[in-house]
């Protein structure tokens, strides 16, 4: 049996989306018993969420003052405390999930594969390179604890159905002390949040500037999407980093991206590559986007995107929020 712990994601007390996805990852490894950990100081509706996740078996919660916030630092010898008789340890390949458990590996003395995409077995794995350009099989040795992080835009969700174990643990172990929380700078927004939203719209370098990317914003906001923007946009200070899709920026894996303006560098490729159903709008016939785009609109992104929003406003069935 593999027995695999996965780290829950969490925010202002709700599950992440993440988490369900690493459990998805999780079930393709043969004969595995799922298990997650919800690190937090009041943890109990995050733990109730996770035990509604399909396939999983327990939840491990540990609630704890320093938990919040959430800092790796402080996370890390709890996991590696829990993952004591298990094989695997997962956690999503989101900010959070890069921070910590690369920790978790060191405190093991064990391996770590990142962006895992697909499991061939219980010790093989896929994962991309070159900016996407590759994929490589990974082996890791056996007899040793493995550690990863899921690249989640490779999987759906697990579904919602399971009725899994909540079991409250304490930890005997002293926490560093070492690590604080000074400061947190996000912005806020109502719109999705970009890397789980079923519709993204993302705006490239194009536009020509910050006012003109309002058109993006404003699209999206008709149609329920997120915002998203290449890296020259976000370079040309058309939108904030937060909102950058790419390889150095947020990886999506919407059931919709519709890419304005964008002409489609691999890097912001490498980031789209999970989408469903990619739409591209650009005046250059020759733009790389449209050699992946499902469909493509060869035009003037000012002229294209008021007829768009003109035949939104003459079907009301289009103009639902979706969110």
């Amino acid at each position: 049996m593999n027995r695999v712990l996965i780290v829950a994601e969490h925010a202002d007390g709700r599950l992440s989306p993440s988490t369900a996805r690493c459990v998805s990852c999780a079930a393709g490894l043969p004969d595995a018993e799922i298990s997650i950990a919800v690190l937090a100081a009041n943890g109990a509706a995050v733990a109730a969420a996770a035990a509604a996740i399909a396939g999983v078996s327990r939840v491990l919660l540990v609630d704890h003052p320093a938990n919040e916030p959430a800092l790796a630092a402080v996370l890390a010898p709890q996991l590696a405390r829990l993952a004591e008789g298990h094989s695997h340890v997962f956690g999503p390949s989101s900010t959070f999930g890069k921070d910590l458990m690369p920790r978790v590996a060191a405190l093991l003395d064990a391996p770590q594969i990142s962006d895992m995409m697909a499991v061939e077995s219980a010790r093989r794995f896929r994962r991309m390179v070159y900016a996407g350009n590759a994929i490589i099989t990974i082996e890791a040795p056996a007899g040793q604890q493995l550690v990863a992080t899921v690249r989640v835009a490779s999987y759906q969700p697990a579904a919602a159905g399971g009725n899994a174990t909540v079991e409250a643990v304490r930890l005997d172990l002293p926490l560093p002390t070492h690590t604080r929380q000074v400061a947190v700078t996000a912005a806020r927004s109502d719109r999705p949040d970009l890397q789980t939203a079923s519709r993204v719209v993302s705006g490239g370098r194009a536009l020509g500037s910050a006012e003109n990317f309002g058109m993006i914003q404003r699209l999206a906001d008709r149609i329920g999407a997120a915002v998203g923007a290449s890296r020259a946009a976000v370079d040309a200070g058309y939108a904030p980093n937060e909102l950058q899709v790419g390889q150095t920026g947020k990886i999506v894996a919407p059931e919709l991206y519709i890419a304005i303006g964008i002409s489609g560098a691999i890097q912001h490729l490498t980031g789209i590559k999970d989408a469903r159903t990619i739409v591209a709008i650009n005046k250059d016939a020759e733009a790389p986007i449209f050699e992946v785009a499902d469909y493509g609109l060869v035009g003037d992104l000012f002229s294209l995107i008021p007829e768009i929003e003109q035949q939104l406003s003459s079907n009301t069935g289009s103009t639902t929020t979706g969110r």
